[in-house]
């Protein structure tokens, strides 16, 4: 089957992992004009994640898509550069990955610049040379292209972008980052990845050692609730985000607020050992959660 054959079905199987991922990303509630467009960027998002985690689905059909060689098709830098190369199509030419060329009306339709995107490939390219973090203030700065794209894309898409709204956004999402580090330790490791500083891991007299273990001794655990401390402080310093929009993208908005907060929750209620699994709050803690937030009261 040639990969122009293919198209469809990587495509949808890229979509579909939307109803996995932590946070809604184009609930039934909102206008169906927005749904296209936030799962036209989700789709970018999700396939640059995949490129730079080697998740793509196996074959090499993306590859073939994006022109890369059959020799490079593992190479994920190579198919970072390729698929940078399809996204400036986007926005002058004619993209040859179906997703984008899915992303490239939403583009036109919203004025998106090319920024944002551009971002997300950074840091996947980031991951590829950079997996240990020295200082709280790189994580930050890593956190500035994996995660804040996205919530500046949620708002330029809703047209609702304002130099404050960017700001308490970009604290929600770099909060949003961090507790999913949290969650994903022991997965991370495995992929020989460390997103927790290594200044914090000195200070709490934690080892790398220490990570690759079933269960979380005292000093990780410390280690965990400091790190979500870090992510709840940041998540209250942008929660006024959502007070600050009206409709339905407040519920929205108040839905990425609630799914952070209730995931530092039950983080918690594991008593702050994630190297088991990613504790994962349940529904009704997250709706509880957004209605707290909706009312006004956190």
């Amino acid at each position: 089957m040639t990969a122009a054959a293919e198209a469809p079905d990587l495509e949808r199987a890229t979509l579909d992992k939307a109803a996995s991922e932590n946070f809604p990303v184009a609930p039934f509630f909102l206008p169906r004009a927005w749904r296209d467009d936030l799962m036209a960027v989700y789709g970018f998002a999700r396939l640059v994640d995949d490129i730079g985690d080697g998740d793509l689905a196996p074959g090499g059909a993306d590859a073939r898509l994006l022109g890369v060689s059959p020799a490079a098709a593992e190479d994920r830098l190579a198919l970072l550069d390729a698929f940078e190369a399809d996204l400036r199509r986007v926005f002058g030419g004619t993209p040859r990955h179906p997703l984008l060329r899915r992303l490239q009306p939403t583009v036109r339709r919203r004025g998106l610049t090319p920024e944002p995107f551009l971002g997300l490939i950074a840091a996947n390219r980031q991951d590829q040379l950079v997996t240990r973090y020295e200082a709280y203030d790189d994580l930050l700065a890593y956190c500035e292209l994996s995660a804040n794209p996205v919530g500046r894309l949620v708002l330029a898409v809703t047209g609702t972008s304002t130099p404050e709204r960017t700001r308490l956004s970009d604290a929600v999402c770099t909060a949003l980052q961090i507790v999913e580090h949290l969650q994903d330790v022991a997965e991370d490791l495995g992929r020989d990845r460390i997103y927790l500083p290594a200044e914090d891991m000195k200070r709490f007299h934690v080892q790398e050692a220490d990570l690759a273990a079933k269960t979380a001794g005292a000093s990780v655990r410390a280690l965990v609730a400091y790190e979500a401390q870090r992510a709840r402080d940041l998540l209250n310093e942008g929660a006024p985000l959502v007070g600050s929009v009206h409709g339905r993208l407040k519920l929205l908005l108040a839905g990425f607020v609630a799914g952070g907060r209730a995931a530092i929750r039950a983080i918690a209620a594991a008593e702050y050992d994630v190297l088991p699994g990613p504790p994962r709050p349940g529904k009704v803690q997250l709706l509880r959660e957004a209605g707290v937030i909706l009312r006004g009261e956190g």
